[in-house]
């Protein structure tokens, strides 16, 4: 049975909905009112407080630390300087994907680990021989996302850190209502945002600072549904929905590598010896047998199906984790595995896993929708993620 994270005694009062999920053991809001359309738009249009404090969050230190993160990310982690954050997959033997996540690096040996899933065996496991201290801090350390165009004037107006500098992808120390936190500039929603790093029994009191100094900013506790539209705009996987961790695949075809991923951007195929490298050393050359693309589906053709019934055009205003076929010429090349309609962007889109040959962008595909129980084919155009990229995301905010 789920069990409520550090802040659920303030999420609870909030949710008037009662809709909640399972995360990680923890409850999770999935909407705070019946709709989410309000906590969409103050995650694109104001501030949004979201409890991800159900992530796995590790602490590794020691003199060895950083030969143990650089022996299991796919990045080089000479390239991280000490006060940096880096977006990151990690492989097993073979290059397949077993998770990803964040690696901050705190200090020139102490790094915060984050994961969808338990990593604590599988770093055990690749520090035999190193002297590194690996230590689960799930329970220990809660976390709140702070995402939105109001939310760096807000947290300005409440940390005691260096909030004006802090650059994009970048962590700093500070204290809000006295609890000393960190703040990275991160996020899983494709905007301007802060991710807040709090010890366990002090959450409250950074949750109710925040919500009470953002009135101001029009500040909104946000939930699971209005997250899952905004990272989808945002061209952002999600674990066991676009791809399948290979430790919990049950078939080869659920297996992605990080160039199957769209992420060989995010891998270092020359640094010092890593899992999975010679692997994707191969795959470097030869180029991934699929990938995961964006795609956008033709609008007027979904409502020239709808209107040949003489209905009005139903999308559902959450994003389908449920995967459809995608075809070309006829034939199936690909599956889409997250679609939603942005209500930012005024589009159908989707996250999909497409063959080799139909992932350039421009390629015209097609894409299977529903409606009244009969299957149809709609145009879509594979196009560049995110789909949704507005400057501010990484700039640094004029606060």
């Amino acid at each position: 049975m789920p069990i409520g994270t550090a802040v659920h005694e303030r999420t609870l009062p909030l949710c008037e909905s009662l809709n909640y999920r399972e995360w990680s053991g923890y409850y999770a809001v999935s909407a705070y009112e019946a709709h989410h359309e309000h906590e969409y738009n103050a995650i694109r249009n104001a501030a949004a407080l979201i409890d991800i404090s159900p992530l796995f969050k590790y602490r590794l230190t020691g003199p060895d630390a950083t030969r143990l993160v650089d022996r299991i990310i796919t990045r080089d982690v000479r390239k991280i300087p000490v006060g940096s954050v880096v977006y990151t997959p990690w492989c097993d033997e073979h290059g397949k994907t077993i998770d990803d996540g964040t690696v901050s690096r705190l200090a020139e040996n102490t790094y915060r680990w984050t994961a969808a899933d338990p990593s604590l065996r599988w770093f055990h496991q690749n520090a035999l021989g190193l002297d590194v201290k690996i230590e689960d801090v799930s329970e220990q350390v809660a976390a709140l996302a702070l995402q939105g165009p109001t939310s760096g004037r807000l947290l300005r107006n409440v940390a005691e850190a260096d909030i004006e500098n802090l650059k994009y992808f970048k962590v700093t120390s500070g204290k809000i209502a006295g609890v000393p936190v960190d703040i990275s500039r991160t996020g899983y929603t494709g905007d301007l945002g802060y991710e807040i790093w709090i010890p366990w029994k002090d959450a409250v009191r950074v949750w109710d600072e925040l919500m009470k100094k953002g009135k101001a900013f029009d500040i909104h506790a946000a939930g699971m549904l209005a997250l899952d539209v905004s990272r989808v705009e945002a061209g952002l996987l999600l674990i066991d929905v676009d791809f399948f961790g290979s430790k919990k695949a049950l078939i080869g075809a659920q297996k992605y590598t990080p160039y199957e991923m769209g992420l060989g951007r995010l891998v270092a195929p020359g640094k010092g010896r890593f899992v999975g490298q010679d692997a994707l050393r191969r795959e470097a050359k030869t180029g991934p047998a699929r990938e995961i693309v964006g795609l956008e589906l033709s609008w007027n053709s979904v409502e020239a199906i709808y209107e040949k019934l003489n209905l009005a055009p139903q999308i559902p205003a959450a994003a389908s984790r449920v995967s459809v076929p995608v075809y070309r010429e006829g034939a199936q090349v690909g599956k889409a595995t997250s679609t939603t309609w942005s209500p930012t962007l005024k589009k159908m889109i989707a996250l999909a896993t497409v063959a080799r040959g139909s992932t350039a962008v421009g390629s015209r595909l097609e894409m299977e929708v529903t409606v009244e129980a009969v299957r149809h084919r709609v145009p879509a155009a594979v196009v560049k993620t995110p789909f949704f990229n507005p400057p501010r995301k990484t700039a640094t905010p004029v606060i």
